[in-house]
């Protein structure tokens, strides 16, 4: 008895401090979320229960600000070419290279930009050096990987059930040709999913700046986590120059043997995506090879340009933003163009300084 009420005593004395004790001044509401989102994002903050969310990145992902203060360009046509992808309505990164002369102009060219299906092209790669190693064949069958239904981010990796089989030869196509996203994943599972193509990447082409991290049904699924033409996103990114350096690299036969080289660039001439795009500004008799890329406002192209006069141009285009696919597309043309021109006037006027 005596014990227990001392213990309300206790008790109530704790009520009485609580309330005499002084106010602590909250932080500013500004701040506090500003911190927060900082470390844990305002999708985190935000989450409702029984609400699948984006989950947070653990790679480096980075809001984006554009560069202030003037800046110099190497030539008249990357000074050109920068005017047209001025990043005012979202990133646009450009990177092309004259192989003949090796003269290179790029804009954010160091950047990198959301891949899209232009990652394809690395994944049909590893996959004919496999055919070269003989590991695997053009003829061998394997099943289309058909997406099943799910939530977003509600898994790492998206569930996909086989579908209708197909011979590699038909799956490249499929892949280059009308950038199927089930025959791209039926390829992907063969050769070892996206650390196979990364590896390939780094220790066949030699290259850096690539990174593929999910297969193309993850990829689709969740696509919208970030706005690329605000945030840089490492995942599943590459940057314009490594994408020159990896066109260059297939067209010059570098790393697959000639027949194997033969398949992806015959591929990518009957490419049938993206005629707003690459293709929609230069002059009919040009010959475009080369693969386009879509997600959430993002728009991409990226090829071999081969001009009349026997010169080519490999060049990598990624526009995010500006307004709609509509304005991307047309944006991704108009460079183009430039590129086409520019490289072409270039040639023009050493010939003629040569001829004096």
């Amino acid at each position: 008895m005596k014990n227990g009420l001392i213990l309300r005593a206790l008790s109530a004395l704790a009520v009485i401090g609580s309330t005499m004790a002084p106010a602590v001044a909250a932080p500013a509401p500004g701040k506090l979320e500003s911190s927060f989102d900082k470390a844990f994002s305002v999708e985190t903050r935000t989450q409702k229960p029984g609400v699948v969310k984006a989950p947070v990145s653990i790679l480096p992902v980075q809001a984006w600000q554009q560069p202030s203060g003037p800046t110099t360009y190497a030539s008249s046509l990357e000074a050109t070419v920068a005017a047209l992808a001025n990043a005012g309505q979202g990133r646009i990164g450009v990177a092309a290279t004259d192989l003949g002369t090796g003269r290179t102009v790029s804009v954010l060219g160091s950047q990198p930009f959301p891949m899209a299906s232009t990652s394809k092209l690395a994944i049909v790669a590893t996959f004919l050096q496999g055919v070269d190693q003989g590991r695997f064949s053009l003829s061998d069958r394997y099943p289309l990987m058909v997406p099943v239904p799910s939530a977003k981010y509600s898994s790492t990796v998206a569930p996909v059930r086989a579908g209708a089989t197909m011979t590699a030869w038909q799956l490249i196509d499929r892949t280059i040709i009308n950038s199927d996203n089930q025959a791209t994943d039926a390829l992907l599972r063969v050769v070892g999913g996206p650390a196979a193509v990364n590896k390939w990447v780094r220790e066949s082409a030699g290259l850096t700046g690539f990174s593929l991290n999910r297969d193309i049904a993850t990829l689709v699924r969740d696509d919208g986590q970030y706005d690329p033409a605000r945030v840089v996103d490492q995942r599943d990114a590459a940057t314009p120059l490594t994408m020159v350096q990896l066109l260059t690299g297939l067209h010059q036969g570098r790393w697959l043997s000639q027949s194997s080289t033969g398949v992806i660039l015959s591929a990518m001439e009957r490419c049938v995506t993206g005629k707003r795009r690459l293709k929609a500004l230069l002059p009919g008799e040009a010959r475009v090879l080369h693969k386009t890329g879509t997600l959430s406002n993002t728009s991409s192209d990226v090829g071999i340009i081969k001009t009349p006069d026997g010169r080519d141009i490999a060049v990598a285009i990624y526009v995010t933003g500006q307004g709609g696919k509509s304005f991307r597309d047309s944006r991704i043309a108009s460079i183009a163009r430039a590129i086409y021109d520019g490289y072409l006037s270039e040639a023009s006027n050493f010939r003629r300084t040569a001829a004096r």
